[in-house]
C-alpha cells in the first residue's frame, strides 16, 4: 500500500512530496461538485487508517530518494483531518523533515475544533477551502454531511487565524453558475478579511470534475477577486487571459494595487508591454513594492 506520491511540482508550494492518508478509499465527509475523485458519499472517519509508522517509514525512504523536495504535504482521497492519529502523525513529521516544510491541504469542516485547531498549528503551512460565504451556495457546491456547519467553520478560521503564527492560504474553487456570482465573492470578502489570511487562491476546475459542472473562464477570475479587495490573491490558472488592461496610465495603476496586490504572472498575462513598462517605472521610483508570500511574489503600492 503506497501512501506516498510525487514528488509533485508546483508553483504555489514548490516541489511537494505528498502523504495520502487515504490511499485505499475516497473517505471525505463533502462531496463536492467538482471535486476530481469518483463521487461518494460523505463520510465522517477514514476506513481502515494506516499507522503512523507505516507512514513515517515510507516518508523517510522517499526523502533519502528525493533530496530536493522542499515540502512535505498531508492529504488524502478526501479529508485529512480525518486522520485519527494526525496530531501524533504531525510531530512525528516534524522530528524528520529537516528543512522541508510541513503543509496540509484541508476542507475546513474541522477547523473549529480546538484539538484540530493545536495539531495545524505545528504546521509551516495550511491551506484550507472556502468555498462559498453563504450556507445555500455551501451545501449546493460543497455538499457537506448534515451536521457540517459553514457558520462553524468561518468563525473556526477565525479562531485558528488568531493561534497559528505560520502561512494560513485561503483556496477558493469557482464553478460556473454556482459561486461565480459577485454577490457572493462580495460576501466572501467581508468574510475574508475578517480572517487576515496570508495568501488567498482563487482558481477553476482544471481536471474532469466528478458531476457535470463547467470551469469559468480567466477574466471571469480576475473581475470575481476584485471583491477580495485588500487581501493577496492569487489567480490559478491554466487558461489565461491576454491583455485585459491595456495602456494603462501610472494613476490607474496604483489605484488597481491599491485596492488588489497583483502576482508577476498576473501583470505578464492582463498587462498589455506599455502598461508593464509604466508599472516597471513605478516599482524603480519606490511608488509600488515587491512581497513574496510563501513562494509567490506580490506588486503593492507602498
Amino acid at each position: 500500500m503506497s501512501l506516498i506520491f510525487g514528488p509533485v511540482p508546483s508553483r504555489r508550494f514548490g516541489l511537494s512530496l505528498g502523504i495520502d492518508l487515504s490511499p485505499e478509499h475516497k473517505a471525505c465527509n463533502f462531496d463536492c461538485l467538482y471535486c476530481e475523485l469518483e463521487p461518494a458519499k460523505p463520510v465522517d472517519h477514514i476506513p481502515n487508517p494506516p499507522s503512523v509508522k507505516q507512514v513515517i517509514t515510507q516518508v523517510q525512504e522517499a526523502l533519502e530518494r528525493f533530496l530536493d523536495v522542499e515540502m512535505i504535504t498531508i492529504t488524502a482521497n478526501g479529508e485529512p483531518t480525518l486522520y485519527p492519529h494526525l496530531d501524533e502523525l504531525i510531530d512525528e513529521l516534524n522530528k524528520i523533515k529537516k528543512s522541508k516544510k510541513l503543509l496540509i491541504l484541508s476542507n475546513a469542516s474541522r477547523i473549529h475544533e480546538p484539538q484540530i485547531q493545536k495539531s495545524l498549528t505545528k504546521l509551516d503551512i495550511v491551506k484550507l477551502s472556502l468555498d462559498c460565504a453563504t450556507p445555500r451556495c455551501f451545501k449546493r457546491l460543497d455538499r457537506p454531511l448534515k451536521n457540517i456547519s459553514l457558520e462553524k467553520i468561518i468563525q473556526g478560521m477565525e479562531q485558528f487565524r488568531k493561534l497559528y503564527k505560520g502561512l494560513l492560504v485561503i483556496e477558493i474553487l469557482v464553478v460556473k453558475g454556482i459561486n461565480d456570482k459577485q454577490e457572493e465573492f462580495t460576501a466572501l470578502g467581508q468574510v475574508l478579511r475578517r480572517i487576515q489570511p496570508d495568501r488567498v487562491d482563487v482558481g477553476t476546475i482544471d481536471r474532469p470534475p466528478a458531476y457535470n459542472v463547467e470551469p469559468v473562464n480567466y477574466e471571469r477570475l480576475f473581475e470575481l477577486s476584485s471583491e477580495l479587495h485588500g487581501l493577496p490573491v492569487t489567480i490559478v490558472s491554466r487558461h489565461f487571459g491576454q491583455n485585459y488592461f491595456t495602456n494603462l496610465s501610472k494613476e490607474e495603476i496604483l489605484d488597481l494595487l491599491a485596492h488588489r496586490p497583483l502576482t508577476q504572472e498576473d501583470i505578464t498575462h492582463l498587462f498589455d508591454k506599455p502598461s508593464q513598462q509604466r508599472l516597471q517605472e513605478l516599482f524603480q521610483d519606490n511608488k509600488i513594492e515587491k512581497i513574496t508570500v510563501g513562494t509567490i511574489d506580490f506588486f503593492k503600492t507602498t
